[in-house]
């Protein structure tokens, strides 16, 4: 029930009425239900692109009679999303990693762990976008694979990325913000402790599905060696990873965020075309490359991030009456709206609600700031639409066989093995 100082805030005449987040819980639900009610009719792009516009057009020119400026903002964010995310899926997928990587359990867990280990250096996108294939490719045997596809979004899609500003789009704003680039480094304590619950629960459990699989599942390749096709392209990566520190370091502190947004997009556009064309299309037939899942998240998320406009006005209008002071309840808070809203524009949200402490970092304290980061990348994972990355593995999976998990299906899986983990983080760090 709303108290008597929310329904104040929400009856501010500068805030969207709580009505106007409707479009974007409708939304929501559909991309739950439709994959369930209708798979057939849902596996089409064009079908899911009517369901995007039916909610996001109408938000839209709410949103551009009311305020105007929030549409631009967001059309812009939404533009250096779907770039960073195009780039990396182009590149990613014109590099091909071939040989016998074995797909046993010790070396489908060393292959997430040093997943989450490169998710810092060229984001969770990029890692995942680099790996998803060869870690489908060395289980192609394997009967059960949606646990290793559930694991490879919460470790390398998501909770990997937490050590340095580039490993996930959050912490990349908060360093525009203010937040020293280093400064991430502190949650190490809490990346060690997630990542290696994790990577224990997914080593028994996919040890135990392969005990109770046909022999021919466990079979390994011709021991043919690991090499890399396509190694221009790995350049290519690297200058993706120039490309956000440039933007970061030299366009943002200078000419402001709207040119480095404009700057990163037309760059990161300029790589993914050089990349189509120097690289040969064999290499992308080898790959199965296909342009349905980048197309499949790129209308999904145009939906989302226009619905969501309203909703996230409604969270900083009510963000001062909802008496969060804790680190805590800055981690729930920050996470469990993650989850639905992205991370991203969620993390702002609440640096900028956390901005009335202790001046010991970006307007706020240590601890305060630790828990919002951590909040915002870890919790990331338990929804397909938490961060970027997470849609695109569940599409590419599906689009090698891997029937995966509904929406719900999902959260239940993530909940049942991140969920506790979380719990624990919040009691040894955020008490």
């Amino acid at each position: 029930m709303l108290t008597p100082d929310v329904l104040l805030v929400a009856s501010d005449p500068l805030a969207p009425p709580v009505w106007s987040a409707v479009p974007f819980a409708g939304l929501l639900l559909c991309i739950a239900a439709l994959p369930l009610v209708a798979p057939e009719w849902w596996h089409s792009n064009r079908n899911k692109a009517i369901v995007s516009c039916a909610f996001g057009i109408p938000v839209g020119i709410y949103a551009a009679f009311r305020d105007p400026a929030s549409l631009a903002h967001t059309a812009l964010e939404y533009l250096a999303f779907v770039s960073l995310l195009g780039s990396l899926y182009v590149i990613s997928g014109n590099i091909v990693i071939r040989g016998s990587l074995p797909g046993t359990p010790a070396s489908n867990t060393l292959l997430l762990a040093g997943g989450a280990l490169l998710t810092n250096l060229v984001g969770t996108t990029g890692a995942a976008m680099l790996l998803i294939r060869p870690f489908l490719k060395a289980n192609r045997n394997r009967p059960s694979r949606v646990h290793q596809v559930v694991f490879f979004i919460l470790i390398v899609a998501n909770c990997g990325g937490c050590l340095t500003p580039l490993g996930d789009p959050p912490l990349f704003l908060g360093f525009l913000k203010g937040v020293p680039f280093e400064w991430t480094l502190r949650l190490w304590k809490e990346w060690l402790l997630l990542l290696g619950c994790l990577l224990a629960c997914f080593y028994l459990l996919d040890r135990r599905l392969l005990r109770s699989s046909p022999p021919e599942a466990a079979t390994e390749g011709p021991g043919e060696p690991v090499r890399i096709a396509g190694k221009a392209n790995i350049a290519l990566l690297v200058g993706v990873i120039g490309v956000v520190l440039a933007g970061g370091f030299l366009i943002h502190p200078r000419y402001g965020e709207t040119a480095a947004q404009l700057f990163q997009s037309g760059a990161l556009g300029a790589l993914a075309v050089v990349s189509l064309i120097s690289t040969p299309k064999t290499l992308r037939q080898e790959n199965e490359f296909s342009w349905h899942p980048y197309l499949e998240v790129a209308i999904l998320f145009a939906g989302i991030f226009t619905a969501m406009i309203p909703a996230l006005s409604i969270l900083r209008t009510l963000g001062p009456s909802l008496g969060i002071s804790k680190p805590w309840q800055f981690f729930f808070m920050t996470g469990g709206l993650s989850a639905f809203l992205d991370n991203a524009p969620t993390y702002l949200a609440f640096l900028s609600l956390a901005q009335n402490f202790p001046d010991e970092v970006a307007g706020t304290t240590h601890r305060i700031l630790q828990s919002i980061s951590s909040g915002s990348v870890f919790f990331g994972a338990l929804t397909y639409i938490g961060n970027g990355p997470n849609f695109m593995v569940k599409a590419i999976a599906e689009h090698r066989g891997v029937k995966m998990p509904s929406f719900f299906g999902y959260l239940g899986w993530s909940l049942s093995f991140l969920g506790p983990v979380l719990l624990i983080i919040a009691l040894l760090f955020f008490r």
